[in-house]
């Protein structure tokens, strides 16, 4: 929650794809991060966007934002990722980073998400997939790979938890996940130009990691450990008019 330079890293590359992908201005865009957490990424977006609004349910995070972060495009909210309280066809940019597996129904999310979003618009989603080697909330191999009796289990007798509340999806569940968008992959670009996408602190150039990595993207791409995509809302995009002001609890 308060890994400043790590969360900065994630926001950097979060910046680098959508300036990729946007022909406009970043600054004629509007954001809603859901799951914002103490808005330490929110702030850095709101270096390069018109209006940023974080949300999340950690309400003693959302007070940390809120005190301590304050900029006249930056907002924050205690919020349900799975109700949000935003207009129709109101967000330019939706960021959705590492959130799906903690929320107990992550397709109304997904569908909050669809909602919000101009014809057009983006949802920034980054996720992890329930096949990989390392879970990385417990540090505990295979954890979100094994049976959930097993996972729960497993998760007691490592002294972690008492209950393994994430719910991980495979590559094939995503896909399901996020099928009435249209789905732009970065992940390959990522992994294979780190330092135009701020990858390089997991990829580094020239590294056994490295080739490892685009060898599995390239020919494995279901056993990828996460993947960042861009998810297009379908319909025609056009930047609004306005973009500053507070989305939350406001009308179109």
């Amino acid at each position: 929650m308060h890994d400043v330079d790590g969360r900065k890293r994630k926001a950097a590359t979060m910046v680098a794809v959508l300036n990729d992908y946007f022909d406009i201005s970043l600054h004629d865009l509007r954001v809603l991060d859901v799951g914002g957490s103490t808005g330490i990424i929110d702030e850095y977006l709101s270096n390069y966007f018109g209006s940023v609004t974080g949300i999340d349910i950690d309400e003693k995070a959302v007070n940390f934002a809120s005190r301590t972060l304050n900029r006249e495009n930056l907002y924050f909210h205690l919020g349900d990722a799975m109700n949000l309280a935003v207009s129709n066809e109101m967000i330019d940019v939706v960021i959705c980073s590492q959130i799906y597996e903690h929320v107990p129904d992550a397709k109304k999310m997904i569908d909050e998400i669809y909602r919000v979003l101009r014809p057009g618009g983006i949802c920034y989603f980054a996720a992890s997939n329930r096949l990989m080697w390392n879970e990385p909330h417990y540090n505990l191999p295979l954890l979100s790979v094994v049976p959930r009796p097993i996972a729960h289990w497993y998760i007691r007798l490592a002294g972690k938890a008492d209950f393994y509340h994430e719910l991980h999806f495979s590559y094939w569940g995503l896909k399901n996940l996020v099928k009435a968008f249209k789905t732009i992959d970065y992940t390959r670009k990522v992994v294979e130009q780190p330092d135009r996408f701020g990858t390089a602190y997991m990829v580094s150039p020239g590294t056994i990691k490295a080739w490892l990595a685009r060898l599995i993207t390239e020919w494995v791409y279901w056993a990828t450990p996460g993947y960042i995509w861009l998810l297009q809302k379908p319909g025609v995009f056009a930047a609004q008019k306005c973009v500053t002001g507070d989305v939350w609890n406001a009308v179109s």
